[in-house]
């Protein structure tokens, strides 16, 4: 059951120097994050690979007039995530929010693919959402108060072609996330579990992700900025329903995929493979971060601030669902009542063919 004191307690402590930690915090969304927090008045503890590109951020929180502390890390390396939280907790105080966030990808069909590749894939975005969750519960735990925010995707709904660990990680880790959280509802606890489900976002990920295609990868249209899924995430961390939909193509994709799953792998066959290649060929001497991260490339924007969206409906996944429900059965009664009629329009010839006859 939901305790609201609990709830009330993170959202103050959120406002009076909490305490939040973030992974994937040097780039993308999760930098925008870390910036959404620190406005909020959070003490933010920052986790990716790339000890530079931390300090830059750290710099940047600090300017709010927050506290910060960096933990270079991979979050594929489960003993250095719980190191990182108990030092968290030693520096800036009890973790109140965790946010995972880290991730990384492969542009490949299946068949390009290599085991190493596949296997990369899943420790960074799906194990590393596991150690993570597992070093926050170590903490909240014996306080019986927290938040875990899972930053998920639509793609954890619906895979789409060319990323297929990517897509096979996020439906893990909502599988994950599905068994924590029915844990915790068996074991009355405070602590409050949430998903926010992103679309495609405008991020340095495509500039830097390992790719098989002779063509630059893009997101697949339309792209919102990092700061429109910052936003989501800290209103999710203040109010944590059990999931989150953001964008309207998210809604549309999970519920179409809940619907007409064959049609949309024949939309998906159609607009989602050339529809992730940029006009430009991919540099012989590109570098990708599947293994090391990539130096002096960190930031928060990607290369599509030209079409971003500022903007995105945000949705609690249970609403969604309910609304999907209320009108299928608004579709239904509206089937239902023209069949009745008709079936009594014809019953009404047959009837007055029948009477002329017997004349």
């Amino acid at each position: 059951m939901i305790r609201s004191g609990n709830h009330s307690k993170i959202l103050r402590s959120l406002e009076t120097g909490g305490v939040v930690v973030i992974t994937g915090a040097s780039a993308g969304v999760g930098r925008a994050t870390a910036h959404a927090f620190a406005k909020a008045g959070a003490k933010v503890a920052l986790i990716a690979r790339d000890a530079a590109a931390l300090e830059r951020t750290k710099a940047e929180v600090e300017s709010f007039g927050t506290s910060a502390a960096i933990f270079p890390l991979d979050v594929a390396d489960a003993g250095a995530v719980f190191d990182a939280a108990m030092r968290c907790e030693a520096e800036l105080g009890p973790i109140d929010v965790w946010v995972n966030n880290a991730m990384t990808t492969v542009f490949a069909p299946v068949a390009d693919l290599t085991p190493e590749e596949v296997h990369r894939v899943t420790e960074v975005t799906y194990l590393g959402y596991v150690h993570g969750t597992m070093a926050a519960l170590r903490h909240m735990q014996r306080r019986d108060h927290g938040v875990i925010v899972q930053v998920g995707s639509a793609l954890a709904y619906r895979g789409i072609p060319l990323q297929s660990a990517y897509c096979g990680a996020k439906h893990a880790i909502r599988g994950f996330t599905d068994t924590l959280r029915a844990e915790l509802v068996h074991s009355e606890s405070g602590i409050r579990l949430t998903a926010v489900h992103l679309p495609a976002v405008n991020t340095p990920q495509f500039d830097w992700a390992r790719t098989h295609r002779t063509k630059l990868p893009r997101p697949v249209a339309p792209v919102y900025t990092p700061e429109t899924a910052a936003r989501a995430i800290l209103n999710a961390a203040r109010h944590p329903e059990r999931e989150y939909w953001l964008g309207g193509t998210s809604l549309l994709t999970i519920l179409a995929n809940m619907l007409f799953p064959g049609l949309l792998d024949r939309q998906l066959a159609r607009d989602a493979v050339d529809g992730q290649d940029r006009p430009q060929d991919v540099p012989t001497d590109r570098p990708d971060n599947l293994f090391s991260p990539v130096s002096d490339a960190h930031r928060t924007d990607g290369s599509f601030s030209d079409e971003v969206r500022a903007g995105a409906l945000r949705l609690a996944a249970p609403r969604a669902r309910m609304g999907m429900a209320f009108g299928l059965c608004l579709v239904a009664g509206a089937a239902g009542a023209m069949l009745g009629a008709a079936l009594a329009s014809g019953g009404g010839r047959r009837a007055r063919s029948g009477q002329r006859r017997d004349r």
